[in-house]
């Protein structure tokens, strides 16, 4: 009888690949199955982000029926296997969307034309580098640029946003961080850029791991740069896009011989007051009616109210299980969740916004450590950014660089500039892949004029 059984049991080891399909993009997936004495074990690749080998918390597969999750995400996943494809419903956050998984590799993506990508050769001096944080025990990779081989040049270190990414930066097709390290490096500066943890060449597990803990793999990079004799130590600066702004306030906090930062779209206001203001931002943008709106805001302000408060971690998620079940169920159905799914769509919820790198996210002011910096400030946003807003976070950071009597901050918005900081028409999240730039030329020449001031 076991024999039997074990002949009708579907093997679903190994890869499986689809498609997430949104306007103006198309996203493939690779879930990598294993299965061990202990249960299945999974990664997620997602190779349009340049991201691999993401772990995945939880799977099953019983009845036919594939589940798994990503806590630091707030991905889960369910599928019926059907005549040798998996179709299910695949969400994050707000999104619900259909993704069915098969053997067979997803037909190739179109070649997306992003023209100001640099080709090898390259005119100056590249260099694959280690570091290690002892701290964490783990060893990360990345890329150093020089002018040239050899000489003495000030460096900045480039911080990469939330999310796990690699040294490129790399979202929907477009390297952020291998453009302006490319225009940096012509530009006579040298640039450090690597891996987050757990992607390409980097060790460590991001689901475990808070925005204190990345400060931690800056300041190995911080450390280790300075080991480097082609670099000037007066002259080294750091450069965080969205979390990673945030990052760099935290260590040049610690480090009063950080010569500078940049701030590309890093939170000048408190984490929780920035999501919910970015909710209401890119509900709107996706058409969600007002009253609908003001409605999600406030059952939001409700959970992080609880999440800023309450210490205890089993105490804090039963609390916002209650309030999402009881507000936000309703919601779900109206969008069309089936009511046996609406459970497992609201504990997806509830295990983001409780997870540590979340509650960390949302209990971090950043104005007491702006407050503290002495250093040359450069904070940039883009007026059709609505992931973290121009004018809020840029007067936070201004008002917290007055009290400090800093004279020396620069804040600048720019129109039509989204959060990726390409010109854009809308702002829409959904735009980024659509838009052939990387990022708007006036954004590389204020960022180099700023660094070689300094």
């Amino acid at each position: 009888m076991l024999f039997s059984a074990s002949l009708f049991a579907q093997d679903i080891t190994g890869k499986w690949h689809g498609s997430l399909v949104v306007p103006g993009a198309k996203l493939r997936l690779v879930v990598n199955i294993s299965q061990g004495l202990n249960g299945y074990t999974a990664t997620m690749d997602s190779p349009d982000e340049g991201s691999k080998g993401i772990p995945i918390d939880k799977v099953d597969f019983t009845a036919n029926t594939l589940t798994f999750s990503i806590k630091a995400a707030g991905i889960s996943y369910t599928g019926k296997y059907e005549s040798g494809i998996i179709k299910g419903t695949f969400t994050q956050g707000n999104y619900i969307l259909p993704l069915d998984l098969s053997r067979n590799e997803a037909s190739a993506a179109p070649a997306l034309k992003r023209p100001q990508e640099p080709k090898a050769p390259f005119p100056y001096y590249t260099e694959d580098v280690t570091f290690k944080n002892e701290k964490a025990g783990i060893t990360l990779g990345g890329t150093l640029s020089l002018p040239k081989k050899e000489g003495n040049y000030p460096i900045v270190i480039l911080i990469t946003g939330s999310g796990s990414q690699n040294r490129d930066e790399e979202i929907l097709g477009h390297k952020p961080f291998l453009v302006l390290a490319d225009h940096l490096t012509r530009n006579g500066i040298g640039v450090l850029r690597y891996d987050d943890r757990g992607v390409g060449k980097s060790g460590g597990n991001p689901a475990v791991a808070t925005s204190a803990d990345f400060a931690t793999d800056t300041q190995a990079a911080l450390d280790y740069i300075k080991t480097r004799k082609e670099a000037n130590k007066k002259k080294i600066g750091l450069l965080g896009h969205s979390e990673g702004g945030m990052i760099a306030q935290m260590v040049a906090e610690k480090n009063a011989d950080v010569a500078y930062i940049v701030m590309m779209a890093g939170p000048g206001i408190q984490g929780s007051e920035l999501m919910i203001l970015q909710n209401y931002l890119v509900g709107k943008a996706d058409s969600i009616p007002e009253n609908e709106l003001t409605s999600m805001g406030n059952t939001l302000r409700k959970a992080y109210n609880v999440i800023l408060t309450e210490n205890d971690d089993k105490a804090r998620k039963l609390a916002v299980s209650e309030i999402y079940e009881k507000e936000f169920g309703p919601f779900f159905q109206s969008k069309g969740v089936p009511k046996e799914d609406i459970g497992r769509v609201v504990l997806g919820q509830v295990d983001q916004v409780t997870s540590p790198w979340f509650v960390y996210f949302l209990r971090y002011n950043p104005a007491p450590v702006i407050e503290k910096l002495k250093c040359p400030i450069l904070a940039l946003n883009g007026e059709k950014d609505i992931q973290v807003a121009a004018k809020a976070n840029l007067d936070g950071v201004r008002r917290a660089a007055d009290k400090a009597g800093n004279k020396k901050v620069t804040t600048k918005s720019y129109p039509n500039l989204n959060h990726l900081f390409q010109e854009c028409n809308t702002g829409s999240i959904q735009e980024y892949g659509e838009i052939e730039q990387t990022i708007a030329p006036v954004i590389l020449d204020d960022i180099t004029a700023f660094i070689a001031k300094q």
